[in-house]
């Protein structure tokens, strides 16, 4: 397998961890790309900065920096780093200047679903769990969605309420892939978060986790946007010379 000479840089958002990308990861490592899953404590966005920025820092290549949900939060702040060549938003919160979680939900549209959050906990919130499948997961095999309610990370109110100073998006290439059957970020708020981005739209019928029940889409996005870096040309040895 020919290696690619971008790395794959996965964050989660909210509520879940990293697990959730192995079915993404593993496809696209058998691709030939070197693929890091972040493992986010999602206390602060500004720690989550931190710690997706060191998984950065230890790719091996130009990194295609890829959010899911309230990891779109973390990569448009972490996306400024100068060895990050392009974002991918699935799903996904792509706030600018100024905005977070919090400010992007505080209005939602007439009609819009709206996601079972239990009220804080010290500090932290959660997903109803009785509700999570339906609002969460709803594609996602029961088994594998009742676990996920069952092994959720509490989300500090300091990473649902952190703000962007700078968006990345405004300087660096992006993709968006739109879950047409998402009830956690309506799909027309993630149709004007990406058009406001310039991003590339790809629209599939998926659930918000979608990222779970549809990895082999979402490698795809993920792909194209690998192969739309100047540095995603993979690179072929030429035979040596031969002697004079």
């Amino acid at each position: 397998m020919t290696d690619k000479p971008v790395s794959i840089v996965l964050v989660h958002g909210g509520f879940v961890d990293g697990s959730g990308w192995q079915g993404v990861h593993d496809i696209l490592a058998k691709d030939g790309y070197d693929v890091i899953v972040v493992q986010n404590p999602t206390i602060s966005l500004a720690d989550d900065v931190v710690v997706t920025k060191r998984a950065i820092a230890a790719a091996k290549n130009p990194v295609v920096l890829v959010g899911h949900s309230y990891g779109g939060v973390v990569i448009t702040e972490a996306g400024n780093d100068p060895k990050v060549t392009g974002l991918v938003y699935i799903a996904a919160f792509a706030p600018d200047a100024g905005e977070s979680v919090q400010s992007l939900i505080a209005n939602p549209p007439p009609g819009a679903s709206v996601p079972p959050i239990l009220p804080p906990q010290d500090g932290f919130l959660a997903l109803d769990k009785a509700k999570f499948a339906a609002a969460f997961a709803a594609d996602v095999d029961p088994a594998t969605a009742q676990f996920m309610a069952d092994a959720q990370v509490p989300w500090g109110l300091e990473a649902a309420g952190g703000a962007v100073t700078t968006a990345a998006w405004r300087s660096k290439p992006s993709h968006y892939l739109v879950a047409t059957d998402d009830h956690m970020i309506p799909p027309p708020a993630q149709r004007q978060m990406a058009q406001r981005a310039g991003a590339q739209v790809t629209e599939i019928s998926g659930s918000h986790a979608v990222y779970v029940s549809r990895p082999e889409e979402v490698a795809r996005t993920i792909r194209q946007a690998a192969s739309a870096c100047p540095e995603a040309t993979v690179n072929v040895q030429q035979p040596a010379p031969a002697p004079a």
